[in-house]
């Protein structure tokens, strides 16, 4: 299997290529290191392209020559996608496009999308599945329902096989500490918890306490990003084998509040965690929590390594490495 996977430099993206060529499979990473980082380029070959480049992707997937294109190069900011939604636009839905054109022009027939579970805005029920309807509420989500269109018309017309990814809350580490997560700025709330945990120049802040949720905080699905891996990795093989284009929830089904988080911080680290109220972000739902039936159903996926405080400690080791 040779993979081309677009943003590898990123963080679920390198944690993914891990898994990837874990399975034995032949990996390139096209990133423009923009969001990326060169020393997450550990799994496999590096070309380094913009997606905003038609002619980059042209020349990567002619090198290459890869069975699939795994798509993770996207902003996923949500507050910046509030207030600069045309970035949002351009660099996630017309990327997108670009890759679509070029692997119909490569002749390369299989895409694996990241998606979100912000496409589904406020969802009418709770847990969240997959037939919900999608009405997001902010550009972020907008940006990545729009990719879920292009992908579906896309495998009509030019018989692709595509399969979107709707993950939660991607959080912790590799288990070895090789690659985490590392934002700059860092907008998540675990590595945001952990840092107010290892200095003492830096507060946590929750951002909004009146939340309709059990302790006014936001609710999120945290995932483990070894177990979003292997859930991309299943994907790939689901398409190898012939499998229809296709979308799934990622999570675990269960929710973590803000604070609980703050809490699993205190109690894996030792160390109090000084904390403050802020703002509620723009754009911000209250509560989002996944029903993963699907996925567990058609790719055999079940999340192991997703409890809050497995998380929270792979995370830990990493950013203590970080420091």
């Amino acid at each position: 299997m040779k993979l081309l996977v677009t943003g590898g430099a990123g963080y679920v993206g390198s944690h993914c290529c891990k898994a990837f060529a874990e399975a034995g499979w032949d990996v390139t990473v096209f990133d423009n290191l923009s969001r990326g980082w060169r020393e997450f380029v550990q799994f496999g070959e590096f070309y380094e392209g913009d997606i905003m480049n038609p002619d980059d992707l042209a020349d990567a997937i002619a090198k290459v020559k890869p069975d699939a294109v795994a798509h993770f190069a996207a902003f996923a900011y949500v507050g910046e996608s509030v207030t600069d939604p045309g970035l949002y636009y351009r660099n996630n839905t017309q990327g997108t496009l670009n890759i679509l054109e070029a692997m119909r022009d490569g002749g390369v027939d299989k895409l694996l999308f990241s998606s979100t579970c912000a496409t589904y805005g406020v969802p009418a029920e709770m847990p969240i599945h997959e037939e919900l309807p999608q009405s997001p509420i902010n550009p972020y989500g907008w940006s990545k329902l729009f990719v879920e269109k292009m992908m579906w018309d896309f495998s009509a017309a030019h018989d692709m096989q595509c399969v979107a990814l709707r993950y939660f809350n991607a959080a912790g580490a590799d288990r070895d500490a090789r690659i985490g997560e590392r934002h700059d700025p860092e907008p998540h709330v675990i590595p945001l918890a952990i840092r107010g945990a290892m200095k003492d120049d830096f507060t946590f802040t929750i951002l909004g306490d009146d939340f309709d949720t059990r302790d006014g905080t936001c609710v999120r699905d945290y995932i483990h990003v070894e177990d979003l891996a292997d859930a991309h990795k299943r994907a790939i093989e689901y398409m190898a084998k012939g499998g229809a284009s296709n979308y799934f929830n990622l999570g675990t089904g269960n929710g973590t509040t803000v604070k609980e988080i703050a809490d699993a911080v205190e109690r894996v680290s030792g160390k109090p965690l000084p904390r403050r109220v802020g703002d509620r972000r723009p754009g911000d739902p209250p509560a989002l929590i996944a029903d993963p039936t699907k996925a567990r159903e058609v790719l055999g996926w079940v999340a192991t390594r997703s409890s809050i405080d497995n998380i929270v400690q792979s995370a830990w080791n990493w950013h203590a490495k970080e420091v």
